[in-house]
């Protein structure tokens, strides 16, 4: 009952519209006020969860993604991909595919995905005459990926409030990431030919492939190094990010020679607004984790848990079919930073490998990005394409069912996220 209360709260203040960090600080001081009679404890607790090293790769990763937007690589990468893959049966939908798996490995962002390649594919689309809800599903789905392939920010923020190493996560999303975008890329290559005649291209030919791929290399190495690095045990994740950043600047300034003074001003001012509001998030988060734990919250639900004899099988099931629930009503930082205070000593507890759940948990979180009544990728399609938002559904539905049945493939096989981390040496 404690549970359904403290969650039915937060769900309540959020959907008035209040800042996530001000809803998760009121209800932990009011907490903290009616268990303790004081809230002397928050300073000192949101001093320690900010006190980490670890939080110095959100800027970096945020600075990166700005850096590679503002060079224009997005364009080039398209055309890569469309050369590629373009003579295919759906081939346009295919790229977009493409053009996002790679674009989620150096944006972090789904939002950011769906919007910058949406802009050049939806015109594209559009003029080989593919059926516009055909279009916005590709891109609502292809756009999701930004939250499981690394560096994914929320993947960021579930490993600084669980404590999980951040370089494990990145590898253990790459598989699944990989798995659904192949998942995504068949069912565009099936659906393509539904409704009405889509204006195949010629193959474009070896010479045109390769040119393609020269111009866009820079940007296709970006996310080797990265993960490369990571992979190898060359540097951590944190320095991955710092590396990132410089390799990200030398591009745009020596290669593609588009980046100035006043694009770095820019670049700067805007991760620094990302960086202040997810900081303020992760204080409020510290503090509803400290709550939590105040009220014993969590060790009840173990007891609970164990004394109706659920296994942790069906306790992730159960957890997986509440964040279902919330997708639809709450945005992704919301979700992770309500629940996974809750939830994360349950699964200790329960003995449920917290990487596994992670990569469950962005694999869920994809679907509120395109489950109405306020899918976040719906909106920025909507938007883009100046269309109706039924139509932008509609195309997005299939890609839903296909990221249940990609959940489901990564709850019954966890070897698919967990192997890669263990043959880095991130530990079994």
């Amino acid at each position: 009952m404690m549970t359904f209360l403290i969650l039915a709260g937060l769900i309540v203040l959020l959907l008035t519209g209040m800042p996530i960090f001000a809803g998760l600080g009121l209800t932990s001081l009011i907490i903290m006020l009616l268990t303790e009679g004081n809230v002397n404890s928050a300073a000192d607790t949101v001093f320690a969860k900010l006190n980490n090293g670890l939080l110095t790769a959100i800027p970096m990763f945020a600075f990166m993604a700005h850096v590679m937007i503002r060079a224009g690589v997005v364009k080039d990468l398209y055309d890569a991909a469309n050369a590629m893959v373009g003579h295919l049966r759906g081939g346009l939908g295919v790229a977009t595919i493409l053009s996002c798996t790679i674009f989620a490995a150096i944006s972090g962002s789904s939002v950011a995905t769906a919007l910058t390649i949406g802009s050049t594919a939806i015109p594209q689309m559009k003029r080989f005459s593919y059926r516009p809800s055909y279009s916005y599903g590709v891109i609502a789905a292809g756009g999701t990926l930004g939250i499981l392939i690394p560096p994914s920010g929320p993947l960021i923020l579930y490993a600084i409030v669980t404590e999980a190493s951040i370089g494990a996560l990145f590898l253990a999303g790459l598989l699944p990431g990989i798995m659904m975008a192949a998942i995504f890329a068949v069912w565009a290559m099936i659906s393509a030919g539904f409704g009405s005649a889509v204006v195949s291209q010629p193959f474009a030919g070896m010479r045109v492939i390769w040119a393609r791929i020269r111009q866009s290399i820079w940007a296709l190495l970006m996310p080797p190094v990265v993960l490369g690095g990571i992979y190898l045990g060359i540097f951590t994740a944190t320095e991955a990010a710092s590396i990132g950043c410089l390799y990200a600047l030398l591009i745009s300034v020596l290669v593609y020679r588009n980046f100035g003074l006043r694009d770095l001003w820019v670049t700067a001012f805007e991760t620094v607004r990302t960086t202040a509001m997810l900081f303020m998030i992760l204080a409020a988060a510290a503090l509803f984790g400290h709550a939590v734990t105040i009220i014993r919250l969590p060790i009840e639900i173990v007891e609970q848990v164990t004394a109706i004899g659920l296994s942790p099988a069906l306790f992730v099931v159960a957890v997986m079919l509440l964040i279902l629930v919330l997708g639809m009503f709450l945005e992704t930082i919301s979700i992770i930073l309500i629940t996974t205070p809750i939830v994360f000593p349950v699964m200790l507890a329960l003995g449920i490998d917290p990487i596994w759940y992670g990569i469950l948990l962005m694999i869920n979180l994809e679907l509120a990005l395109i489950t109405p009544p306020v899918g976040m990728n719906l909106f920025v399609i909507k938007g883009i394409a100046k269309a109706p938002l039924s139509e932008v559904i509609r195309g997005a539905l299939p890609y839903a069912a296909l990221m249940l049945l990609g959940l489901i493939l990564v709850f019954a096989f966890p070897a698919l996220s967990t192997w890669l981390p263990e043959a880095a040496g991130f530990g079994g």
